[in-house]
């Protein structure tokens, strides 16, 4: 673990970055010389573990289980696994998929295809009170997806939207695909105008699904999968923590390729400057 952290071999002080450091055997922590507060500090400082009671035996099995999940891992099945509470299981999982955010600043280039589509319940199996507020609005209370897919191998991006109209959608493709590049989506209007900044091909799922190379098979498999891991394993989602989930998905499928083993190393290998407090999951703190 330690040297997965610190793959040079050099441990550094998770609060001012130092080098001299050393470890203190009886105590099982490492100890910084730089005078500052915390100069002691243990292999959790600083990462996705801060502050938790739980041993690295029960987090590592946790991030196995959910990084090589093809269909997710629900915390009621976690919490039987590790044998904790299913609130604490809840909690961990978060926090993992927080380490599985995709920070990059590159965009999408070559050939990528854009979709959007709907998560969430429909309104016919919702509550008399519920329904009500819905039915009738041509969503049914989902919270509307977008996605982009590079093709060739490429990865996957997958966000939440504030709807479907040309002001939400159109900014999403301009800030993650570059500009040149050939983009494939529906006939949806919304993407009317994206051929200003790019090769744009559409494809109208009303008379055909492929024509050729002009098709968003890919980022419809993507959704198969998404939707297939919400309704069979997490059954439901909060809005409020849908894109934690769309983060977990977008992981595994870019990871596809890899070994179970690759996954595992991908995700401690983030764990780095990354903390979920349990106030912040619930709202009750600013994430």
């Amino acid at each position: 673990m330690i040297a997965m952290r610190w793959p040079d071999g050099i441990v550094r002080c998770p609060t001012c970055g130092a080098e001299k450091v050393t470890y203190l055997e009886k105590a099982n922590l490492f100890k910084c010389y730089e005078k500052h507060p915390r100069a002691k500090f243990s292999l959790k400082v600083g990462t996705i573990f801060e502050d938790s009671p739980l041993g690295l035996d029960k987090w590592l099995t946790a991030i196995w289980l959910i990084a090589n999940a093809k269909n997710g891992i629900s915390s009621y099945e976690l919490s039987r696994h590790l044998g904790i509470m299913q609130k604490s299981a809840w909690h961990m999982l978060h926090r993992i998929r927080l380490a599985m955010q995709n920070g990059s600043i590159n965009k999408l280039r070559g050939s990528v295809e854009v979709d959007e589509t709907f998560i969430g319940g429909a309104a016919r199996n919702m509550h008399k009170g519920k329904r009500s507020k819905y039915w009738g609005t041509g969503h049914d209370g989902k919270i509307a997806v977008m996605g982009m897919l590079e093709r060739n191998g490429g990865e996957v991006r997958a966000m939440v939207v504030g709807g479907t109209k040309r002001h939400h959608l159109a900014p999403e493709v301009r800030n993650h695909v570059e500009g040149g590049a050939v983009v494939y989506t529906d006939a949806h209007t919304s993407y009317i105008g994206l051929d200003n900044a790019y090769i744009h091909n559409v494809i109208n799922h009303a008379h055909e699904y492929v024509n050729g190379h002009i098709h968003t098979n890919g980022i419809e498999n993507f959704w198969a999968l998404l939707k297939r891991s919400i309704k069979g394993t997490y059954i439901s989602v909060e809005p409020f923590h849908l894109f934690r989930y769309l983060d977990e998905q977008a992981f595994r499928f870019n990871k596809r390729k890899g070994t179970d083993a690759d996954r595992f190393a991908a995700v401690v290998s983030l764990i780095s400057g990354k903390r979920l407090e349990y106030k912040q999951l619930i709202g009750k703190s600013s994430c």
